[in-house]
């Protein structure tokens, strides 16, 4: 019988460098669970001279830098497939996280040796769980297009974003995966915000699932996926008992770009003015005060910081007062790699 694989959980790497960038705040859907809150992120499609002039803010000449295209919806953006070629040539590890409508026909302007992922967004194995979370036919356009992709030579990846709404459908997506030919799954984890800190879902269901059911479920589920031969990656959300808490805001470089120049270390903060940075005049300037990166260094019991200050709600104490579980850093992840690979 063939060993079921593991995870590990993928380390913070010192040097690396991700930068997560928001060319524009529009999109054609409305998802139920979208975090971009315009008040806070500005509601500006950034011109291209303006995008390639912050890229090389962040751009590192002697190392690969990993770049991730956002929006809104990034494929929105009419100068998206020049973004991308110029991004290559700052040496930048390139993906776009599409919801799937690829407009202005992407893959006709872009080849699969320009574009390191194409990453979808899909939050249910078929369109009844799908749809209501993220708009009537979407379900149908975003598998369609993932078809073409894979048909067209191009790495592609899927995310699904675990919710009280349809996690009990995880275990479904992956022989659908399977099928479509996605090689790499992202299973994430819902944050409180944007939509989700605003507004709860209909009924008694809650948008985070309960720390037994995570465990219960998503491990399992990924490693399945691998057993399919595709490629996973979670949030670890709860830190075994012998494992040492770190801040990716410390021990690693993660920014996240808005089109209204705020860059954030850490995406719980984003619907909050405490950015770390701010881009003014095509210069990254460091913003004093009291900010997301004074809190970084804290330690407490309960793990993330800001997930305390932030969003205390999902954390659970003893009789004692000690949380039952510490929160780890949302940006540290678990993988499980398929044996082939």
């Amino acid at each position: 019988m063939t060993a079921a694989p593991l995870a590990r959980t993928v380390d913070f790497q010192p040097g690396e460098r991700n930068v997560f960038f928001h060319l524009l705040t529009a999109c054609n859907l409305a998802c139920r669970h979208c975090y971009i809150n315009p008040a806070q992120h500005g509601a500006a499609t950034l011109p291209l001279a303006t995008v390639l002039q912050w890229l090389k803010l962040f751009a590192r000449p002697e190392r690969q830098t990993n770049l991730i295209l956002l929006g809104g919806e990034p494929t929105l953006h009419p100068d998206l497939a020049a973004v991308i070629q110029a991004a290559k040539s700052m040496r930048y590890a390139v993906t776009v996280d599409s919801n799937g409508y690829l407009f202005h026909d992407l893959l006709d302007r872009i080849t699969p040796k320009e574009l390191d992922y194409l990453s979808f967004s899909l939050d249910g194995p078929d369109a009844t769980v799908n749809d209501p979370i993220r708009g009537e036919g979407v379900f149908a356009i975003c598998t369609g297009n993932i078809r073409r992709a894979v048909a067209q030579g191009f790495n592609t990846s899927l995310i699904y974003t675990v919710s009280g709404l349809n996690i009990e459908h995880l275990h479904r997506m992956p022989a659908l995966l399977a099928d479509l030919g996605v090689r790499r799954f992202f299973i994430q984890v819902i944050g409180l915000r944007g939509n989700p800190a605003a507004h709860k879902p209909d009924g008694a269901v809650n948008w985070q699932v309960e720390p037994a059911q995570w465990l219960s479920v998503v491990p399992r589920v990924a490693a399945e996926a691998a057993r399919l031969g595709i490629h996973v990656i979670y949030p670890k959300v709860y830190l075994d008992p012998a494992e040492v808490f770190q801040c990716a805001g410390i021990v690693a470089e993660n920014f996240f770009i808005f089109p209204n120049g705020r860059v954030y270390q850490c995406p719980l903060c984003e619907d909050h003015p405490i950015h770390s940075y701010e881009i003014k005049d095509n210069q990254l300037l460091h913003r004093d005060g009291l900010n997301e990166d004074r809190f970084f260094p804290l330690t407490i019991p309960e793990g993330c910081v800001m997930n305390r200050l932030l969003q205390p709600d999902n954390i659970a104490y003893h009789p004692d007062g000690s949380p039952v579980h510490r929160i780890s850093c949302c940006l540290l992840k678990q993988e499980i790699r398929p044996a082939a690979l």
